[in-house]
């Protein structure tokens, strides 16, 4: 896709510093910039790129104040980093398959509903009585159970695997790999010290605008519903377990896991590796720093956490000061 100077400044109401008829067709870090490449600076550390790149469209904040020359046409807008957020997204969505097709190597049946537009990739499965709202794209190889409930335009990526009975609302983006809805690690002792297995009966619901990295899994509950709620971001390779519920807008980055019946508030971050017990709950606006571990409920919101037991951050630097010298 051909993007010029004039076009882009119009689409991020942003004003051109240089040749309006300059164009591109790719994107680049700042410090890769060539010919034929968007770029941007935000970050004043890369200031010193700016002058040697050779993009041909760099996008700038408007208050910034070049100390040399600058090769690159600039777009001055309010926000670099929201620009080039708003950018990134506006071609990806052109590049999104729109049109209606269902391929002829795909299954399905007559009592599966599809909406306006949805895209049906080969080798893909929707079941019995499953309902795929307006605009939403299966690609190859996704499996969806029969009785589900597919809102408006999401993606499914390749691999994708929805168990019967999941829920899934408005403008979900599931990677490959991601599973919705398979048992929970449920067992009971027997008296002989070997496991009874225990049945999960209920389902996944997930809410509007969630996006679950590559090969993430989400657990059926036991009974009732694993829930995830609107917003929330979850990384690649992070294990939900059965039951548990996730408010809106919080964020997960990768490998973390969360035992059953968890409850997490709402707009909490859970930094890489993080892992929280079961049956505990968590606090609204809740930070918890990188590999940390949750052993109990937190009632505070806005607390930072980390440790493993994690306590508040800088209780835990004061005490980080002390214990690593202990040795000596």
């Amino acid at each position: 896709m051909e993007l010029t100077a004039k076009f882009l400044a119009q689409l991020l109401k942003g004003t051109v510093d240089g040749d309006e008829n300059a164009s591109a067709q790719k994107f680049a870090k700042i410090e890769h910039g060539k010919p034929g490449t968007i770029s941007f600076f935000a970050n004043p550390k890369y200031e010193r790129y700016v002058y040697t790149s050779n993009a041909s469209i760099l996008i700038v904040s408007k208050d910034f104040s070049p100390k040399s020359a600058v090769k690159p046409t600039m777009i001055r807008v309010d926000n670099a980093y929201t620009a080039i957020t708003e950018l990134l997204k506006y071609v990806s969505d052109k590049k999104k398959k729109t049109r209606r097709h269902r391929s002829l190597h795909a299954r399905w049946f007559w009592t599966t509903k599809f909406g306006k537009k949805v895209y049906l990739g080969a080798f893909s499965f929707v079941g019995h009585h499953t309902q795929v709202g307006d605009g939403t794209i299966i690609h190859e190889h996704v499996f969806i159970g029969d009785n589900c409930k597919i809102g408006k335009n999401c993606i499914f990526y390749p691999g994708v695997r929805i168990y019967p009975g999941m829920v899934i609302g408005n403008n979900v983006i599931l990677h490959s790999g991601v599973v919705i809805g398979a048992d929970g690690f449920g067992n009971a002792p027997r008296p002989d010290g070997s496991w009874e297995k225990i049945e999960h009966l209920g389902n996944v619901i997930i809410g509007d605008d969630v996006e679950i990295g590559a090969n993430t899994t989400v657990d059926r509950a036991q009974m009732e519903s694993t829930i995830i709620g609107n917003g929330v971001r979850i990384d690649n390779l992070c294990m939900i377990a059965h039951n548990v519920v996730i408010g809106d807008h919080t964020a997960m980055a990768a490998q973390c896991g969360i035992a059953g019946s968890a409850e997490i508030g709402k707009y909490c971050i859970l930094a890489g590796q993080v892992g929280i017990v079961g049956h505990v709950k968590i606090a609204d606006h809740t930070t918890i720093v990188a590999q940390s571990g949750i052993i109990g409920n937190v009632k505070k919101e806005g607390q930072t956490l980390m440790g493993s037991p994690a306590f508040p951050y800088m209780q835990y630097m004061k005490a980080y000061a002390l214990f690593k010298h202990a040795a000596e």
